[in-house]
């Protein structure tokens, strides 16, 4: 028969403890991250969502995100235009809302970004 004592519970409990705050901890980082970054833009989404869409008639935004890039906060906008191969990426100056980038992506370098992108997120 093991004998379990008190130190070695307590050692146990702890370490499932700490697991289990790692874990979470990349979860409220990047919500508190997004948050941060909400607070900072000077230009509402849905302000950066009409210019973004104003760039590319007939498009409809299939996902956007708000991250920093190359040190600026963008509106990142993945629009997609029916009838049309691949997507149109337009970036909107969350300071400003100017438009800083729009480029057309065919469908292999938006799989190669998104796999990108993945590795990056926790």
């Amino acid at each position: 028969m093991k004998v379990v004592t008190y130190a070695t519970l307590f050692a146990a409990m702890l370490a499932v403890g700490a697991v289990s705050v790692s874990a979470q901890a990349p979860a409220k980082k990047t919500a508190e991250s997004q948050a941060s970054l909400r607070k900072e833009a000077k230009i509402a989404e849905a302000d950066a969502r009409k210019t973004a869409l104003a760039a590319v008639p007939g498009g409809k935004v299939e996902s956007h995100e708000l991250e920093r890039e190359n040190g600026k906060l963008i509106y990142s906008y993945d629009i997609k235009v029916a009838g049309k191969s691949g997507i149109e990426e337009v970036n909107v100056d969350a300071m400003s809302g100017a438009i800083v980038a729009h480029e057309h992506e065919d469908a292999k370098t938006e799989a190669k970004e998104k796999k990108a992108e993945a590795k990056k997120k926790p």
